[in-house]
C-alpha cells in the first residue's frame, strides 16, 4: 500500500518562483521550457519518495489519489493539450510512465478525462475526484443510454444500462466517462462510481503485464449519468487525437526507463557489443523524441485542426522505437536484470501490453490511407508533396 511518510518532503520540492531568463529569440518559450523541466523534476521526486506495491491495484489507487490531492494532475504540471504547453503535458506523462506503467495508465486516463470535460464543457469535476475514460466498444459489451423523463437532479440526464468492458482502474476511480448509445448514436456520459446500481467484475482480467490496472467489466443497471457534449462529440472533437498522441508519451517514458538500465550498465562495463546496442537505442530515442516534440508543436499551433495523421504517425514511430529499445536492452543485458531487477522486469512485462493500444498494421494501413489523401490534397492545391525536407 501507499507509504506517505515522505509526502511532506516531496510536496516541498516545488520549483522556485524566480527563474533566470536565457538568451533566446523567444524568452517566453525558454522560460516555459525551464518551468516544465523543473515541474517534471518535482513530480519525479514525489514519485521517488512514494513507496507502493506496484502489483496491488489498491496501492495504485492510493498513489493516484495522492497525485490528485497534491495537484499533480493539473496546471502547472499537466496543461491542457492544444493550449501552448502540450509538450509539458506529455513530459509529465512520461515521468509517471517511467515510474510505473500501471500507475500511468490510471493517471493518463484521469488527466484525459479532465481535458475532455474541459473541451466539451461537461460537468465540473468534484474536488479530489479521480476519473477513468472507458471507450472500448466490443460488439458484445455495449452500454445503452436512455433519457430520463423526469428528474430531480438536473445533472443526471441519462440512465445507463449494460456492461462496459476494459475498464481500467474501475475499483479505484471515483468517476468515469463512459461511451454509450442512444438510438444508434454514440454519446459520452459522466457517471459517479459510488452508485449502488453499479457492479464490477475483474474475474476476466488474467493479464500478467499491466496486472495491477485490474481492468474490469462494469455493469450499469439504470445508473444515473450526465450527458457530456452532443452525439458523436467525443470522437469528432479536435482533442480526441491530442489524447491519442499523449499515449505515445507514456510509451516513450517507459521505454526511456528501460534504456536507462542499459545506459547505466554500459557506463559500468562497456564493450563493442554493448555499445553498439546502446547506440541503436540512442538513435531510436532521438527519432521518437523529435517526432513527439514536432507533434506537440503542431497541435499547439493548430489546436482546432484534425491531427489524426500527426498523432497516428507519432504513435507508430514511438511504438517502433519502444519495441527496438526492449529488443536491444534484453539482447544486451541477458536474463540477469529480467530475473533480479524487479522494476526492469515489470516494465518489460507491462510495456508490450500497453503498446497493444496500437492496432499495429491496422494503424499503418489507416496512416497510409491518410497519406494518399494528403498527397491528392497537396496536388490539388499545387502545394509541396509529402516528405519534402
Amino acid at each position: 500500500m501507499l507509504d506517505r511518510r515522505d509526502r511532506a518532503a516531496s510536496v516541498s520540492a516545488r520549483p522556485p518562483e524566480r527563474i533566470s531568463r536565457t538568451r533566446t529569440r523567444d524568452p517566453q518559450a525558454a522560460l516555459a521550457a525551464q518551468h516544465a523541466v523543473r515541474y517534471a523534476g518535482a513530480l519525479e521526486d514525489f514519485l521517488h519518495r512514494t513507496r507502493f506495491d506496484t502489483g496491488d491495484p489498491a496501492a495504485l489507487g492510493d498513489v493516484l489519489r495522492a497525485l490528485v490531492e497534491q495537484g499533480y494532475d493539473r496546471l502547472p504540471f499537466v496543461p491542457l493539450p492544444g493550449h501552448g504547453q502540450t509538450l509539458a503535458r506529455w513530459r509529465t506523462l512520461a515521468v509517471v510512465a517511467a515510474c510505473d506503467l500501471g500507475l500511468v495508465k490510471l493517471f493518463e486516463g484521469h488527466t484525459d478525462a479532465l481535458a475532455i470535460l474541459a473541451e466539451l464543457r461537461g460537468p465540473t469535476p468534484p474536488i479530489g475526484s479521480r476519473w477513468g475514460v472507458w471507450a472500448a466498444e466490443p460488439p458484445d459489451a455495449r452500454v445503452q443510454a436512455s433519457k430520463r423523463a423526469t428528474r430531480t437532479d438536473t445533472a443526471a440526464q441519462l440512465y445507463l444500462n449494460g456492461t462496459k468492458a476494459w475498464c481500467s482502474g474501475a475499483g479505484v476511480v471515483s468517476h468515469a466517462l463512459v461511451t454509450a448509445w442512444i438510438d444508434d448514436e454514440p454519446v459520452l456520459a459522466a457517471v459517479a462510481m459510488d452508485h449502488p446500481s453499479i457492479s464490477i467484475d475483474t474475474s476476466k482480467w488474467q493479464a500478467v503485464g499491466m496486472q495491477a490496472t485490474a481492468s474490469a467489466d462494469v455493469t450499469f443497471d439504470r445508473t444515473p449519468a450526465a450527458l457530456v457534449g452532443t452525439a458523436h462529440a467525443y470522437v469528432r472533437r479536435p482533442g480526441f487525437w491530442h489524447g491519442g498522441a499523449g499515449i505515445a508519451a507514456c510509451w516513450y517514458g517507459a521505454a526511456a526507463q528501460i534504456g536507462r538500465t542499459l545506459r547505466e550498465a554500459s557506463m559500468q562495463r562497456a564493450d563493442g557489443h554493448r555499445l553498439a546496442h546502446l547506440g541503436a537505442v540512442d538513435v531510436a530515442f532521438a527519432g521518437a523524441a523529435a517526432v513527439l516534440r514536432e507533434t506537440a508543436a503542431h497541435i499547439d499551433a493548430n489546436p482546432q485542426a484534425d491531427s489524426q495523421r500527426d498523432a497516428m504517425r507519432a504513435r507508430l514511430i514511438v511504438e517502433e522505437a519502444a519495441t527496438a529499445v526492449m529488443n536491444h536492452a534484453t539482447r544486451t543485458l541477458g536474463a540477469g536484470p529480467l530475473c533480479r531487477d524487479a522494476r526492469f522486469a515489470r516494465a518489460l512485462a507491462d510495456l508490450p501490453v500497453f503498446l497493444r493500444q496500437s492496432h499495429a498494421e491496422g494503424d499503418l494501413a489507416a496512416l497510409g490511407e491518410l497519406t494518399v489523401k494528403a498527397t491528392f490534397d497537396a496536388n490539388a492545391a499545387a502545394g509541396g508533396a509529402p516528405w519534402t525536407l
